[in-house]
């Protein structure tokens, strides 16, 4: 056996423990909470009272606050049926300092980036020849995320990652500054060893190579020794958010985005990581289907802006590297009638800015609206809109895996069909096995390519970004993926546009209200 494949089973044994390690310590931390507040609640009755008190002012709190309306139930059931439970819940997940204290250091960040990246994008929307609910959209972006638009950037979309990959390990190889990579996993496998052997040869020629890498989406791929091999050979390397053994509300945020930009001239994004399931090495779960994009033009800035501000935002939790300056640099691209707008989303600045993209993309959708996307765990305004643009005629179609990576969240998923499907809203499942892919097309000329998910986790949980196109030549390849992908998928509407019984719904529906703060 291999020294390398010791490695990383030893790497496998650590990281397991260190979850185990880690659940086991916030549960005695919770139930040691529990445990005090219950005697002296029972030994001294004032006690109970302030609890049961404090547990009605915050769901009043909770009423009167929370823009979400399915969120806002659920705090208010737990906060009242389980008050000792729910106090807890709420100081760790809504009102705790840690996530106000990462507010600031965001800001911190943004004050150094957020102004030169507005210099990038010189599109004038209003001179753009688009329709107003567009235009409209790209104002959100433009005015209230600060996300530039741009021309003249040329995309290639891939519905196939294995095709994405080998396209993005050539753009790599031929990298003479820098190469910027941010993802939520990545794997000490075959997959990685591909590019492992080109990093190093570039980082050798002086380029400046840098991984981001989220700590909990990695926690079984990789070790620190094979870290710190990257480090000696050249590849800075830097971990988002560390899991600590004391639980707070920032552990919950993941970064889930995935960023790879060369030069400032090629970037890509999409939904896969850099894990050997991914490109089907290892299929635990069926086929994996997941997809990318390839930008190249001036656009490309704003996904280096983005990965900066994650690297700068870890650093500032860490103090390990010098902070990245961000500046902005000028090329020569071909013209081309592209519209694309690249933006982020943050869990904590309190602007679900995937969720109210993807809402007004639906509420401007004439013919259809199409989505792809692993998980369906929606919101009731979500919800709404879906079935409203159905009501509108709009047809409206969404793809979910055939196969589950998590049998929870599945059952989850499969909740959610039936209010959808009983008004005509169709829904496939994809029957090869694990469809992965993050992917919205609306009418012909607007879409979405990226990490998000329908699904809480994406919208508020979860650091993400994506691309946002109107009207542009690879619409051809984004539909033509939707199309293959219909046919090798199930249509599921009819067997579940029918009411379940009565045990099947109660268990769905409580499933349905723990999603918002699982």
């Amino acid at each position: 056996m291999g020294k390398r494949t010791i490695e990383r089973k030893n790497a496998i044994r650590s990281s397991i423990g260190r979850i185990f390690f880690y659940a086991l310590a916030v549960l005695v931390q919770w139930a040691l909470i529990v445990l005090l507040v219950t005697y002296f609640g029972n030994r001294y009755p004032i006690i109970a009272a302030v609890v049961r008190g404090a547990a009605v002012f915050f769901a009043l709190y909770v009423n009167s606050r929370d823009n979400v309306s399915t969120m806002k139930m659920v705090w208010i059931i737990v906060l009242l049926v389980f008050p000792i439970f729910g106090l807890i819940l709420y100081f760790t997940f809504r009102f705790n300092r840690s996530k106000r204290l990462m507010q600031k250091k965001l800001r911190i960040v943004d004050e150094d980036i957020l102004p030169l990246l507005q210099d990038t994008g010189k599109v004038n929307r209003e001179d753009l020849d688009i329709p107003e609910l567009d235009r409209s959209n790209i104002k959100y972006l433009n005015d209230t995320c600060k996300f530039p638009t741009y021309k003249d950037t040329k995309l290639k979309y891939f519905g196939n990652q294995n095709d994405c990959y080998d396209a993005m390990l050539e753009d790599i190889a031929k990298a003479n500054d820098y190469i910027y990579m941010e993802y939520h996993a990545i794997e000490d496998r075959e997959s990685f060893a591909r590019l492992h052997e080109i990093l190093i040869d570039r980082a050798k020629a002086g380029v400046d190579v840098r991984i981001l890498y989220d700590d909990i989406g990695s926690y079984v791929f990789i070790s620190k020794s094979f870290i710190d091999m990257l480090q000696t050979e050249g590849i800075k390397c830097n971990v988002f958010n560390t899991a600590i053994p004391f639980f707070t509300a920032f552990v919950n945020n993941r970064d889930h985005r995935k960023i790879t930009v060369v030069d400032g001239k090629v970037a890509y994004t999409g939904g896969f990581n850099i894990a050997d399931e991914y490109f089907n090495i290892t299929s635990p779960y069926g086929r994996w289907k997941d997809n990318g994009i390839r930008l190249e033009g001036p656009s490309v800035m704003s996904l280096e802006a983005q990965f900066i501000e994650m690297w700068n935002f870890a650093d500032l939790r860490y103090k390990r590297d010098g902070k990245m300056e961000f500046t902005p640099r000028i090329h020569e691209f071909e013209p081309c009638d592209s519209i694309v707008t690249p933006y982020a989303d943050s869990p904590i600045d309190e602007e679900p800015v995937g969720e109210n993209v993807y809402i007004n993309i639906i509420n401007r959708s004439t013919e259809y609206c199409w989505f792809m996307t692993p998980y369906l765990v929606l919101s009731d305004e979500m919800k709404r809109v879906l079935i409203n643009a159905r009501k509108r005629g709009v047809d409206v179609r969404i793809i979910t895996p055939g196969i589950p990576d998590k049998r929870t969240i599945y059952a989850l998923t499969r909740s959610y069909y039936y209010p959808l499907c009983q008004e005509g809203i169709r829904i496939y499942e994809y029957t090869p096995g694990f469809l992965h892919s993050k992917l919205c097309l609306s009418d012909d000329h607007s879409a979405v390519v990226g990490t998000i998910n329908l699904d809480f986790r994406s919208f508020y949980h979860h650091f993400e970004n994506a691309v946002y196109i109107l009207d542009d030549d690879c619409f051809d390849a984004i539909k033509k993926d939707f199309y293959d992908t219909f046919e090798q998928s199930d249509e599921v509407t009819e067997q579940y546009a029918a009411e379940p019984n009565f045990f099947k719904g109660l268990a769905k529906s409580i499933l349905r209200l723990i999603a918002p703060i699982a």
